[in-house]
């Protein structure tokens, strides 16, 4: 991102060895959030409380890191209320919003998310100002998630990603066109109409728990017998553990219990 974009964000240190990432988390203050300056899902992030657990940190971040990297970012930790999505679409005519997105990270990691996330009118209208100016100075056509920290009537800007998101999989059922189909005709010069939340909906994902080559899937009998709900299965030939399917509903409804994903030779 363009430096001078008009957003409030914590404060942060870029460090290229554990000298400078130490003494760039001695400026910062504990506690402080660590992450690789490219990562996907979560990877290589954590939050150091303790002095003892920085080279644990500046070596899960190095691991973490998508692509050649040898820099770390460290940042304030802001204790939030809460975090969103802000799908931010950017297309011929100008600039559209998708209704916020409430979401829930564990070590760094998309959970679940829905939509809509209940704001106050000011403090939308302050996000929806920063994302502006964070995709304004990025340029392109497509769809952003712009993900925001909320406390009180405080906005920050947290990070984005110029695609489509992971929080974003509810738009699937949620709106009247996915978070796909935006990003698809934001790219191809296509119309892009007002996005209209279709209901409250919910997504969680669905982790597998250990590496498996052979796949079968349980309680999907069970969960699909619930109305309005939805399943989307990745369609990947194994899994490794951490890897990710998910299902998807309403908010009002929710299946008697999840389905699970064993390690069995795959379904017919």
């Amino acid at each position: 991102m363009q430096r001078g974009a008009a957003t409030a964000t914590a404060q942060y240190l870029f460090a290229t060895s554990l000298e400078e990432f130490s003494a760039c988390v001695e400026k910062i203050g504990l506690p402080c959030v660590v992450k690789p300056i490219m990562s996907s899902s979560g990877k290589g992030q954590s939050v150091v409380r303790d002095a003892a657990d920085l080279e644990r940190a500046w070596t899960y971040a190095m691991e973490g890191a998508r692509g050649a990297s040898d820099k770390v970012i460290i940042e304030e930790f802001i204790p939030f209320d809460y975090e969103i999505t802000l799908l931010t679409v950017r297309y011929n005519d100008g600039t559209r919003f998708c209704p916020p997105i409430g979401h829930v990270q564990i070590k760094g990691d998309y959970h679940e998310s829905w939509q809509p996330m209940s704001m106050t009118p000011p403090v939308l209208a302050e996000a929806e100002r920063q994302a502006k100016a964070v995709t304004d100075a990025l340029g392109g056509f497509g769809i952003f998630g712009v993900e925001l920290f909320i406390k009180g009537d405080r906005v920050w800007f947290s990070e984005v990603s110029p695609r489509p998101h992971d929080t974003g999989m509810v738009t699937m059922v949620s709106q009247n066109m996915s978070e796909f189909e935006l990003h698809v005709r934001a790219i191809l010069g296509l119309p892009v109409p007002e996005i209209i939340n279709l209901a409250p909906a919910a997504s969680h994902v669905i982790l597998a728990e250990e590496s498996a080559t052979e796949l079968s899937f349980e309680g999907l009998m069970e969960a699909l017998s619930v109305p309005d709900t939805k399943i989307r299965l990745f369609g990947k030939p194994d899994a490794v553990r951490g890897a990710a399917w998910e299902w998807l509903c309403p908010l009002e409804k929710i299946p008697i219990r999840r389905a699970t994903m064993q390690k069995r030779p795959p379904m017919r």
